[in-house]
């Protein structure tokens, strides 16, 4: 690529135009922090010309700048809507610089609640995959078990794990274990029902083949079901990590006394807005770092199928 594509951008140009709206004068009267929420889209900036340099694929690059380019458009009607127009209420929507220099100030403990919520999803998520992975492969081999176990994975996968909570807190010693219970329960039947579909489904003339050549079941069920399977799987999984987020910060804000749900509904309690919003832009990074991590995963192990 040429410098031109590589730096000039219109991502660049939003950049200039979040530090030219603070030369605006401030509506509130209350310090708006602007420092903060400068050295924030600076870091961007640098982060986004050194990727620049580094990146040789121009679709990577786009992706990478278009994204960039949207938290400019953010923090621009951000500031503009808070700290310069005051078109927001400051007690539930304050400026970005505030937001920033409140994340700066609680970093260890967001860094010890995101922690706990991820050691949770880690442990119930993994769990779950171990057993329901080999449990759907017996399942899908056979044709009877498979088809009806179908149906009932569907029944009980229709079922919202959170109205476990209950049962979890009567019949288990901590709210931990219940939390890892319930994500156990809300990546099970997912991933049961992916990895059943795979194996159902895998085409009929590579069966055949592997049974002329006598394969040995064990093997005929890991190094050739499972690879074949694995797009279903990683659907389930991905269905499964997704509505695991959803239920753990659900279960952090009804009784637990750490993690990101937590965080969020204990300063809400209190109207501290400011800590509330630092708590749910901590919580979309970490699901889309999550999230990339699984996708570079997926992509990595289905890289036969490109």
């Amino acid at each position: 690529m040429t410098v031109k594509q590589r730096y000039l951008r219109v991502v660049h140009a939003l950049f200039i135009v979040f530090l030219l709206i603070q030369f605006l004068p401030d509506r509130l009267v209350t310090d708006t922090y602007a420092g903060y929420a400068i050295w924030f889209a600076v870091g961007i900036e640098v982060l986004t010309l050194i990727v620049s340099a580094l990146i040789k694929k121009p679709v990577s690059l786009n992706l990478f700048v278009d994204i960039v380019g949207f938290v400019y458009g953010l923090l621009i009607a951000w500031t503009l809507a808070t700290a310069k127009f005051s078109v927001l209420k400051p007690a539930l929507f304050p400026p970005p610089g505030k937001v920033f220099r409140q994340f700066i100030e609680d970093y260890d403990k967001i860094l010890i609640n995101i922690q706990s919520s991820i050691g949770i999803i880690l442990q119930g998520y993994l769990l779950a995959i171990v057993i329901a992975v080999p449990l759907g492969l017996f399942l899908g081999w056979s044709a009877r078990l498979g088809s009806a176990a179908t149906y009932i994975a569907k029944f009980l996968g229709a079922i919202p794990p959170i109205v476990y909570i209950p049962y979890g807190i009567a019949l288990l010693p901590t709210f931990r274990s219940v939390s890892v219970f319930v994500i156990f329960l809300a990546t099970f039947w997912p991933v049961l029902g992916g990895t059943m579909s795979g194996v159902m489904n895998v085409d009929k003339k590579t069966i055949d083949s592997a049974k002329v050549l006598n394969v040995h079941p064990f093997t005929m069920l890991f190094s050739i079901m499972l690879p074949a399977s694995l797009q279903q799987i990683f659907i389930g999984c991905n269905q499964g990590l997704t509505v695991s987020f959803v239920l753990l910060t659900s279960a952090e804000m009804i009784g637990a006394q750490s993690g990101l749900g937590y965080y969020i509904k204990n300063y809400s309690d209190f109207g501290d807005y400011t800590r509330t919003i630092v708590g749910l832009i901590v919580v979309g990074i970490v699901i889309v770092i999550i999230s990339f991590i699984f996708n570079r995963i997926q992509k990595f192990l289905l890289r036969w199928k490109t």
